[in-house]
Protein backbone atom coordinates (compact mmCIF):
# COMPACT_ATOMS: atom_id res chain seq x y z
CA UNK A 1 0.00 0.00 0.00
CA UNK A 2 2.69 2.49 0.77
CA UNK A 3 4.71 1.30 -2.51
CA UNK A 4 1.52 2.24 -4.23
CA UNK A 5 1.00 5.66 -2.51
CA UNK A 6 4.66 6.38 -3.25
CA UNK A 7 4.31 5.92 -7.11
CA UNK A 8 1.09 7.91 -7.37
CA UNK A 9 2.85 11.10 -5.35
CA UNK A 10 5.72 10.64 -8.30
CA UNK A 11 2.64 10.17 -11.25
CA UNK A 12 1.16 13.80 -9.99
CA UNK A 13 4.61 15.12 -9.24
CA UNK A 14 4.13 15.71 -5.75
CA UNK A 15 6.31 15.49 -2.56
CA UNK A 16 4.52 14.16 0.47
CA UNK A 17 6.96 16.38 2.97
CA UNK A 18 6.68 19.35 0.87
CA UNK A 19 3.13 18.89 0.37
CA UNK A 20 2.35 18.82 4.11
CA UNK A 21 4.97 21.76 5.06
CA UNK A 22 2.74 23.97 3.01
CA UNK A 23 -0.43 22.68 4.39
CA UNK A 24 1.33 23.07 7.97
CA UNK A 25 3.14 26.84 7.35
CA UNK A 26 -0.73 27.23 6.16
CA UNK A 27 -2.85 26.47 9.11
CA UNK A 28 -0.43 27.79 10.75
CA UNK A 29 -1.13 31.39 9.37
CA UNK A 30 -4.83 30.68 9.63
CA UNK A 31 -4.28 29.78 13.66
CA UNK A 32 -2.43 33.10 13.98
CA UNK A 33 -6.24 34.33 13.37
CA UNK A 34 -8.25 32.52 15.67
CA UNK A 35 -10.90 31.08 13.32
CA UNK A 36 -13.43 30.60 15.95
CA UNK A 37 -13.05 33.84 17.55
CA UNK A 38 -13.98 34.95 14.03
CA UNK A 39 -16.66 32.44 13.26
CA UNK A 40 -18.25 34.23 16.47
CA UNK A 41 -17.85 37.64 14.83
CA UNK A 42 -19.59 37.11 11.61
CA UNK A 43 -22.75 35.27 13.13
CA UNK A 44 -23.58 38.53 14.58
CA UNK A 45 -22.18 40.77 11.60
CA UNK A 46 -24.96 39.01 9.18
CA UNK A 47 -28.00 39.92 11.30
CA UNK A 48 -27.15 43.65 12.03
CA UNK A 49 -26.88 43.98 8.02
CA UNK A 50 -30.25 42.19 7.69
CA UNK A 51 -31.55 44.62 10.59
CA UNK A 52 -30.10 47.61 9.12
CA UNK A 53 -32.33 47.16 5.69
CA UNK A 54 -35.23 45.27 7.25
CA UNK A 55 -34.42 42.86 4.30
CA UNK A 56 -32.11 41.15 2.77
CA UNK A 57 -28.83 42.58 2.34
CA UNK A 58 -27.07 42.82 -1.54
CA UNK A 59 -24.73 39.38 -1.51
CA UNK A 60 -22.19 41.17 -3.25
CA UNK A 61 -22.19 43.38 -0.11
CA UNK A 62 -22.30 40.76 2.24
CA UNK A 63 -19.76 39.20 0.61
CA UNK A 64 -17.46 41.98 0.35
CA UNK A 65 -18.35 43.25 4.67
CA UNK A 66 -17.57 39.51 5.57
CA UNK A 67 -14.17 39.18 3.93
CA UNK A 68 -12.63 42.68 5.02
CA UNK A 69 -14.21 41.91 8.70
CA UNK A 70 -12.84 38.71 9.21
CA UNK A 71 -9.14 40.46 7.91
CA UNK A 72 -9.87 43.02 9.56
CA UNK A 73 -10.50 41.05 13.04
CA UNK A 74 -7.71 37.98 11.91
CA UNK A 75 -5.48 41.21 11.91
CA UNK A 76 -6.06 42.14 15.43
CA UNK A 77 -5.82 38.24 16.50
CA UNK A 78 -2.65 37.89 15.27
CA UNK A 79 -0.71 41.18 16.46
CA UNK A 80 -2.20 40.02 19.39
CA UNK A 81 -0.93 36.53 19.32
CA UNK A 82 2.75 38.97 18.99
CA UNK A 83 2.47 40.40 21.83
CA UNK A 84 1.07 37.95 24.05
CA UNK A 85 3.47 35.10 23.13
CA UNK A 86 4.92 34.84 26.20
CA UNK A 87 1.44 34.83 28.60
CA UNK A 88 0.35 32.03 25.72
CA UNK A 89 3.66 30.06 26.43
CA UNK A 90 2.61 29.13 30.04
CA UNK A 91 -0.45 29.06 29.37
CA UNK A 92 -1.72 25.34 28.56
CA UNK A 93 -5.15 26.59 27.19
CA UNK A 94 -2.59 28.43 24.50
CA UNK A 95 0.59 26.56 24.40
CA UNK A 96 -0.24 25.26 21.11
CA UNK A 97 -0.59 28.55 19.37
CA UNK A 98 1.50 28.71 16.43
CA UNK A 99 4.68 31.42 17.92
CA UNK A 100 4.42 28.77 21.27
CA UNK A 101 5.63 26.16 18.79
CA UNK A 102 7.59 27.99 16.35
CA UNK A 103 5.30 27.52 13.34
CA UNK A 104 5.52 30.73 12.41
CA UNK A 105 8.42 33.19 13.11
CA UNK A 106 7.62 36.31 15.31
CA UNK A 107 8.94 38.80 12.71
CA UNK A 108 6.25 37.14 10.68
CA UNK A 109 3.47 36.86 12.45
CA UNK A 110 4.24 40.64 12.72
CA UNK A 111 3.84 41.50 9.08
CA UNK A 112 1.29 39.02 8.53
CA UNK A 113 -1.29 41.06 10.60
CA UNK A 114 -0.20 44.53 9.70
CA UNK A 115 -0.82 43.20 6.30
CA UNK A 116 -4.05 41.90 7.14
CA UNK A 117 -5.03 44.75 8.70
CA UNK A 118 -4.02 47.33 5.82
CA UNK A 119 -5.80 45.04 3.55
CA UNK A 120 -9.26 44.97 5.31
CA UNK A 121 -8.65 48.81 5.29
CA UNK A 122 -8.66 48.69 1.42
CA UNK A 123 -10.97 46.02 0.72
CA UNK A 124 -13.51 48.02 3.21
CA UNK A 125 -12.83 51.09 1.71
CA UNK A 126 -13.12 50.33 -2.17
CA UNK A 127 -16.07 47.85 -1.85
CA UNK A 128 -18.52 48.77 1.02
CA UNK A 129 -18.06 52.19 1.94
CA UNK A 130 -15.04 54.61 3.93
CA UNK A 131 -17.28 54.59 7.09
CA UNK A 132 -17.03 50.33 7.63
CA UNK A 133 -13.11 50.79 6.41
CA UNK A 134 -12.65 53.39 9.11
CA UNK A 135 -14.29 51.98 11.72
CA UNK A 136 -12.53 48.40 11.19
CA UNK A 137 -9.12 50.32 11.45
CA UNK A 138 -10.17 52.04 14.95
CA UNK A 139 -11.00 48.05 16.11
CA UNK A 140 -7.96 46.73 15.39
CA UNK A 141 -5.17 49.82 16.57
CA UNK A 142 -8.20 49.61 19.82
CA UNK A 143 -7.75 45.83 20.26
CA UNK A 144 -4.11 45.90 19.91
CA UNK A 145 -3.22 49.32 22.05
CA UNK A 146 -6.13 49.55 24.73
CA UNK A 147 -6.90 45.96 25.44
CA UNK A 148 -3.93 43.82 24.52
CA UNK A 149 -0.87 46.58 25.93
CA UNK A 150 -3.03 48.06 28.44
CA UNK A 151 -6.12 46.79 30.03
CA UNK A 152 -5.31 43.01 29.89
CA UNK A 153 -2.31 42.67 32.33
CA UNK A 154 -3.39 45.53 34.49
CA UNK A 155 -7.06 45.14 35.62
CA UNK A 156 -9.70 43.22 36.32
CA UNK A 157 -11.48 45.04 34.27
CA UNK A 158 -9.88 44.06 30.98
CA UNK A 159 -12.26 42.08 29.27
CA UNK A 160 -15.45 44.79 30.39
CA UNK A 161 -13.71 47.78 28.63
CA UNK A 162 -11.23 45.88 26.14
CA UNK A 163 -14.91 43.25 25.03
CA UNK A 164 -15.66 46.75 23.20
CA UNK A 165 -13.34 45.65 20.21
CA UNK A 166 -15.46 42.40 20.05
CA UNK A 167 -18.62 44.92 19.61
CA UNK A 168 -17.59 46.57 16.53
CA UNK A 169 -18.60 44.00 14.20
CA UNK A 170 -22.25 45.01 14.41
CA UNK A 171 -21.64 48.35 13.96
CA UNK A 172 -19.86 47.97 10.85
CA UNK A 173 -21.98 45.92 9.50
CA UNK A 174 -24.73 48.80 10.27
CA UNK A 175 -22.07 51.01 8.92
CA UNK A 176 -22.02 48.87 5.67
CA UNK A 177 -26.01 49.23 4.51
CA UNK A 178 -26.64 52.20 5.52
CA UNK A 179 -23.40 54.52 5.94
CA UNK A 180 -24.39 55.69 9.25
CA UNK A 181 -24.32 54.67 12.07
CA UNK A 182 -28.15 54.73 14.17
CA UNK A 183 -29.24 53.99 17.32
CA UNK A 184 -29.98 50.25 16.74
CA UNK A 185 -26.19 49.75 15.70
CA UNK A 186 -25.75 50.99 19.41
CA UNK A 187 -28.04 49.07 20.98
CA UNK A 188 -26.56 45.71 19.68
CA UNK A 189 -23.37 46.92 20.45
CA UNK A 190 -24.25 46.88 23.93
CA UNK A 191 -25.62 43.69 23.95
CA UNK A 192 -22.64 42.00 23.28
CA UNK A 193 -20.79 44.18 25.30
CA UNK A 194 -22.71 42.84 27.96
CA UNK A 195 -22.53 39.51 27.29
CA UNK A 196 -18.72 39.48 26.85
CA UNK A 197 -17.97 39.30 30.47
CA UNK A 198 -20.50 36.61 31.41
CA UNK A 199 -19.16 34.38 28.63
CA UNK A 200 -15.46 35.06 29.44
CA UNK A 201 -15.58 34.97 33.21
CA UNK A 202 -16.99 31.52 32.54
CA UNK A 203 -13.93 30.67 30.57
CA UNK A 204 -11.67 32.08 33.30
CA UNK A 205 -13.35 30.15 35.78
CA UNK A 206 -12.32 26.79 33.96
CA UNK A 207 -8.35 28.10 33.43
CA UNK A 208 -8.54 30.50 36.68
CA UNK A 209 -4.84 28.77 36.94
CA UNK A 210 -3.48 29.54 33.71
CA UNK A 211 -4.53 33.13 33.75
CA UNK A 212 -3.03 33.21 37.68
CA UNK A 213 0.34 31.38 36.53
CA UNK A 214 0.31 33.77 33.22
CA UNK A 215 0.33 36.79 35.60
CA UNK A 216 -2.89 37.98 33.80
CA UNK A 217 -5.50 39.38 36.37
CA UNK A 218 -8.35 38.39 35.27
CA UNK A 219 -11.85 38.50 37.90
CA UNK A 220 -11.48 35.12 38.96
CA UNK A 221 -7.75 35.06 39.52
CA UNK A 222 -8.56 37.97 41.86
CA UNK A 223 -11.51 37.72 43.53
CA UNK A 224 -13.28 34.67 44.95
CA UNK A 225 -15.95 32.09 43.04
CA UNK A 226 -19.51 33.66 44.67
CA UNK A 227 -18.11 37.60 43.69
CA UNK A 228 -17.52 36.11 39.81
CA UNK A 229 -20.61 34.05 40.10
CA UNK A 230 -22.99 37.33 41.10
CA UNK A 231 -21.05 39.36 38.72
CA UNK A 232 -21.70 36.98 35.71
CA UNK A 233 -25.66 36.99 36.79
CA UNK A 234 -25.78 40.90 37.07
CA UNK A 235 -24.22 41.17 33.66
CA UNK A 236 -26.49 38.46 32.02
CA UNK A 237 -29.64 40.49 33.42
CA UNK A 238 -28.49 43.82 31.89
CA UNK A 239 -27.54 42.04 28.73
CA UNK A 240 -31.12 40.19 28.31
CA UNK A 241 -32.63 44.11 29.08
CA UNK A 242 -30.67 45.29 26.22
CA UNK A 243 -32.13 42.52 23.69
CA UNK A 244 -35.19 43.75 24.24
CA UNK A 245 -34.81 47.77 23.79
CA UNK A 246 -33.95 46.19 20.18
CA UNK A 247 -37.83 45.42 19.83
CA UNK A 248 -39.22 49.19 18.63
CA UNK A 249 -37.14 48.00 15.33
CA UNK A 250 -38.54 44.47 15.46
CA UNK A 251 -41.59 42.56 15.39
CA UNK A 252 -43.40 40.41 18.00
CA UNK A 253 -41.08 37.30 16.34
CA UNK A 254 -37.97 38.80 17.28
CA UNK A 255 -39.29 39.77 20.97
CA UNK A 256 -40.38 36.17 21.40
CA UNK A 257 -37.39 34.68 20.86
CA UNK A 258 -35.08 37.48 22.57
CA UNK A 259 -37.34 37.03 25.73
CA UNK A 260 -37.13 33.38 25.46
CA UNK A 261 -33.71 33.00 24.72
CA UNK A 262 -33.27 35.28 27.82
CA UNK A 263 -35.44 33.49 30.45
CA UNK A 264 -33.05 30.57 29.25
CA UNK A 265 -29.67 32.00 30.01
CA UNK A 266 -30.93 33.96 33.22
CA UNK A 267 -31.52 30.33 34.84
CA UNK A 268 -28.64 28.86 33.87
CA UNK A 269 -26.45 31.89 35.24
CA UNK A 270 -28.21 31.75 38.18
CA UNK A 271 -28.15 27.69 38.48
CA UNK A 272 -24.38 28.68 37.99
CA UNK A 273 -24.38 30.93 41.31
CA UNK A 274 -26.74 28.82 43.36
CA UNK A 275 -23.64 26.12 42.74
CA UNK A 276 -21.05 28.46 44.09
CA UNK A 277 -22.61 29.16 46.72
CA UNK A 278 -23.85 26.20 48.28
CA UNK A 279 -19.82 24.96 47.15
CA UNK A 280 -21.60 22.17 44.78
CA UNK A 281 -19.02 20.80 42.04
CA UNK A 282 -19.75 23.69 38.99
CA UNK A 283 -19.31 23.31 35.27
CA UNK A 284 -18.14 27.05 34.35
CA UNK A 285 -17.78 25.61 30.53
CA UNK A 286 -21.40 25.00 30.35
CA UNK A 287 -22.57 28.45 30.91
CA UNK A 288 -19.29 29.54 28.40
CA UNK A 289 -20.89 26.96 25.65
CA UNK A 290 -24.75 28.33 26.56
CA UNK A 291 -23.29 32.02 26.15
CA UNK A 292 -22.29 31.52 22.61
CA UNK A 293 -26.05 29.48 21.90
CA UNK A 294 -27.82 32.32 23.42
CA UNK A 295 -25.87 34.76 21.36
CA UNK A 296 -26.67 33.01 17.98
CA UNK A 297 -29.89 32.62 18.55
CA UNK A 298 -30.65 36.38 19.48
CA UNK A 299 -28.94 37.07 16.71
CA UNK A 300 -30.23 34.80 14.21
CA UNK A 301 -34.11 35.85 15.30
CA UNK A 302 -32.49 39.59 14.47
CA UNK A 303 -31.92 37.87 11.42
CA UNK A 304 -35.05 35.95 10.49
CA UNK A 305 -37.25 38.80 11.30
CA UNK A 306 -35.51 41.30 9.24
CA UNK A 307 -35.63 38.77 6.11
CA UNK A 308 -39.22 38.17 6.76
CA UNK A 309 -40.01 41.89 6.14
CA UNK A 310 -42.47 41.86 9.05
CA UNK A 311 -43.75 45.82 10.35
CA UNK A 312 -41.38 46.92 13.11
CA UNK A 313 -43.64 47.31 16.15
CA UNK A 314 -42.28 50.82 16.58
CA UNK A 315 -42.99 51.47 20.40
CA UNK A 316 -41.40 53.85 21.99
CA UNK A 317 -38.36 53.75 25.34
Amino acid sequence: MNAARRRSERTIGVQPTGLRRVRQLAGAYLALTKPQVIELLLVTTIPAMFLAGRAIPSPWLMLATLVGGSMAAGSANALNCVIDADIDKVMNRTKRRPLVRDSVPRRNALLFGLVLGAGSFVMLYFTVNPLAAVLAVATILFYIFVYTLVLKRRTAQNVVWGGAAGCMPVVIGWAAVTGTVQWPAFVMFAVIFFWTPPHTWALAMKYREDYERAGVPMLPVVATPEHVARQIVIYSWVMVGWTLLLVPATSWLYAVFALAAGTWFLFYAHGLFRQVRQGAKTKPMALFHRSNTYLMVVFCALAVDSAIGMPALGLPF
